[in-house]
């Protein structure tokens, strides 16, 4: 087992894996940049080191910097937590060039996967679903009218190393198609520093469903079971994720979680990820992509299933075996999960740095609260605003539901723009205490 881990990351994320950590008996040690000089989990872990001035280019981006901190301190590995350095083939190379384990799957999984296009293409390969569209880049104007006219209008032009909901757009003829596909490839470049573009069929009132899987380094592969994150906004910015999602039936919901097992299985993955997939409303289901890390919202899934993600990638990095079987994974309960964020919904969600004047969270059985903030924080401007991640569980979705507006009823936060009134509405809203999801819920449903 490792003595010190470094966590490559901020935020609640950074906070979770010093809290498992220290109760692995592991020490920890914190990098921050100077924005974050006051932050709870420089505050909380063993030892901390300032890596950078506040843009994340230069701290929490800034590759040797890490590694020099991770060096000096002594560390044995590295945990990359979400975002950031969490799915850079390159970094998790670079840590394995000095001798660090990569708490995380291996370089040639997250290249794989992180390639759209090369990802749908081993997915094929492994007779995973996968969504009708090209099947390389896309070069021209003309290939593109080609390829939308074979599948049909509407059409969704997605960056091939995309990711987070980012490099996304819809095109609903052949008079868009042209000018939307320079204005992708060029957000490509720029935000990816990758032009490559791929065109598949948009899948109109689709849902949103998501496999946790876990892999060992020595190959056993389980999942443990599917999250429904439909309710988004308009730049596909989760806002609402349960486990298990609501109104799927059983044979449906095992072929999803088989065929996110055949996914990780395809590129040999070891280690926590998550296998993304579009639920058509005809109850036909396509491959999205798969995320080479733990995600924001693993949290509902540790709820129902009573695992441990985080110290579960720690075993694993460090040679273990999963020792629990497919058959012995149990689902108890449903559990919910709220983002709370720094954003004005009426604004386009457009984020609100700030300081937290004065801060309550909500507390009872059943209620988990995930967060970095305290009375005084500071909410930076330089990365995402989140605040907390509020989750709750119980016997049933209905308990569920009435426990998360409890619980969202007794949050208050002053002092900066919160998305908290909102979230009390998706929460009370008819249509979403039905199940009645999609990702064009908000558009949709929270009008009315």
């Amino acid at each position: 087992m490792f003595k010190k881990i470094l966590i490559a990351n901020r935020g609640d994320i950074a906070v979770r894996v010093i809290r498992a950590a220290a109760e692995m008996k592991i020490a920890t040690v914190a990098v921050y940049s100077q924005a974050d000089s006051e932050a709870l989990h420089v505050r909380l872990a063993d030892e901390a080191v300032c890596i950078g001035p506040p843009a994340s280019k230069d701290s929490y981006l800034n590759a040797p910097n890490i590694l020099s901190a991770a060096m000096i301190t002594g560390c044995d590995a590295i945990h990359p937590g979400i975002g950031f350095m969490a799915e850079q083939a390159a970094f998790a190379e670079a840590c394995a060039a000095v001798g660090i384990k990569f708490i995380g799957p291996s370089p040639s999984a997250i290249e794989k996967m992180g390639d759209k296009i090369a990802a749908k293409n081993t997915m094929r390969q492994a007779s995973v679903p996968v969504v009708p569209g090209t099947e390389g880049a896309v070069q021209d104007d003309m290939e593109a009218a080609k390829v939308s006219h074979q599948i049909g209008f509407p059409v969704k032009i997605k960056a091939s190393a995309g990711g987070g909901g980012r490099g996304i757009r819809t095109v609903h003829n052949e008079e868009e198609l042209g000018r939307t596909l320079k204005l992708a490839q060029a957000e490509a470049e720029a935000s990816f520093g990758n032009p490559d573009v791929y065109i598949e069929k948009h899948i109109d009132q689709m849902r949103h469903i998501e496999v946790q899987v876990l892999g060992d380094e020595h190959g056993n592969v389980l999942h443990l079971g599917e999250r429904d994150c439909s309710i988004q906004t308009a730049r596909h910015q989760k806002i609402i994720e349960e486990c298990r999602a609501p109104n799927l039936e059983d044979k449906l919901r095992r072929r999803i979680c088989e065929a996110a097992v055949r996914a990780a299985k395809a590129v040999g993955y070891a280690n926590a990820g998550t296998v993304e997939f579009i639920l058509a409303p005809n109850g036909e289901f396509y491959f999205m992509e798969m995320n080479t890390r733990l995600q924001i919202e693993h949290c509902v899934t540790e709820e129902v299933t009573g695992l441990d993600l985080v110290k579960w990638q720690i075993k694993i990095a460090s040679g273990q075996k999963l020792d629990f079987r497919q058959g012995q994974v149990e689902w108890n309960g449903h559990a919910i999960e709220a983002r709370v964020t720094a954003r004005d919904p009426e604004r386009d969600f457009a984020p609100c740095a700030g300081q937290i004047s004065s801060l309550h969270l909500p507390g009872g059985p059943g209620v988990r609260v995930d967060t970095q903030v305290f009375c005084g924080a500071e909410i930076p401007p330089y990365y995402d605003p989140m605040i907390a991640k509020i989750i709750v569980k119980d016997v049933n979705r209905p308990a569920a539901i009435a426990k998360m507006q409890r619980a969202l009823a007794e949050t208050q936060i002053h002092g900066i723009q919160t998305d908290l009134p909102f979230l009390r509405k998706i929460i009370a809203n008819a249509y979403f205490r039905r199940g009645d999801l999609s990702t064009n819920f908000l558009a949709q449903r929270m009008g009315e």
